[in-house]
């Protein structure tokens, strides 16, 4: 049992890579390679790395959107690897997604009562076409969308009304958790910021807890209570947001932050380039998996493989520089 509202175990997913006229497995493509983390109620966890880090297949895995290799999701106490059939199907009401393309996720043949009331009709939750679009109304205009748009394509909509119907979408069944998956990546900067604030308006208001995954920096800073960061499927430093940014400790978390913009004028931060390019997940390196790339690299670094462990109140860093 634990005591988290999701509690994730080394999950691990990777993805065989076949060849051949027999299509035999040759490798494996080791997308998430371990990763630990726990989410309270009413928390936001950011998780950031660069693109091709793990972030969006592990948001994925613990929502079951995935087959999972190994490792244990935990929600509420249940772990949801173990569960299927209609046990699944129950529990899916607790957790939804928020997905990166509004434009990709949205069938543009529906309507947006069809759209959002899509969950409600699967789940039972609307014994009828009034009351399925009664309750896709109220969720619309908790979204900052009108309700008279019930009855109009996604494809008349912009980028950013796309993803107000993506999040009333995910909304609609009243969920515990929500996996935002780069909800705010796709669009223009001027935009950013409104769907950013909504995400937080809903939480404080729902009692909601976000699984917020991006790679910008800013705005997880900005939305976040905690923050992961993920390097080649693995997650390399975890803690408090604003420990995490005064005092990071990992080189890779260094380097991630020494090349964000800063918003002082005048404030110059020394900045840190790292040599050659991400290592493929389908031949990761010995030891650990930044040493390739590393400025501060040891010995071991290339033979021990590093565990996250605890260097301060809610720190964790997976380095031998601090064995």
């Amino acid at each position: 049992m634990t005591g988290h509202l999701l509690d994730v175990r080394n999950l691990k997913k990777y993805f065989p890579v076949r060849s051949g006229i027999l299509q035999k497995i040759t490798g494996q493509v080791k997308a998430v390679d371990g990763v630990t983390f726990f989410l309270d109620k009413g928390e936001t966890l950011g998780l950031v790395g660069e693109s091709g880090c793990g972030k969006s297949t592990t948001g994925r895995a613990v929502l079951r959107l995935l087959p999972v290799t190994e490792g244990d999701v935990f929600f509420r106490g249940r772990n949801l690897l173990a569960l299927s059939g209609e046990n699944l199907r129950r529990a899916r009401r607790e957790f939804q997604m928020v997905f990166q393309d509004p434009f990709a996720s949205l069938d543009p043949r529906m309507t947006v009562a069809q759209l959002v009331g899509e969950p409600l009709e699967a789940h039972g939750l609307a014994a009828t076409v009034g009351e399925r679009n009664d309750k896709v109304a109220a969720i619309l205009e908790e979204v900052g969308l009108d309700a008279s748009y019930l009855h109009r394509y996604a494809f008349e909509f912009s980028g950013g009304q796309r993803q107000r119907i993506g999040i009333a979408r995910a909304l609609v069944l009243n969920p515990s958790l929500v996996v935002a998956d780069e909800p705010v990546s796709a669009l223009d900067v001027s935009i950013q910021a409104q769907v950013i604030n909504l995400l937080v308006e809903l939480r404080e208001k729902y009692g909601l807890t976000y699984l917020f995954i991006a790679h910008d920096l800013s705005v997880v800073r900005h939305i976040s209570d905690r923050v992961a960061v993920m390097y080649l499927g693995r997650i390399v430093e975890m803690a408090k947001t604003e420990a995490l940014f005064l005092n990071p400790l990992h080189p890779y978390t260094q380097a991630l932050l020494s090349a964000a913009p800063v918003p002082e004028p005048g404030k110059k931060e020394q900045r840190i380039v790292l040599g050659g390019d991400v290592p493929s997940p389908l031949n990761p390196p010995s030891g650990c998996p930044f040493h390739p790339r590393c400025f501060r690299v040891m010995d071991r670094c290339s033979r021990d493989v590093p565990h996250l462990q605890k260097r301060g109140e809610g720190h964790f860093v997976s380095c031998h520089l601090y064995d």
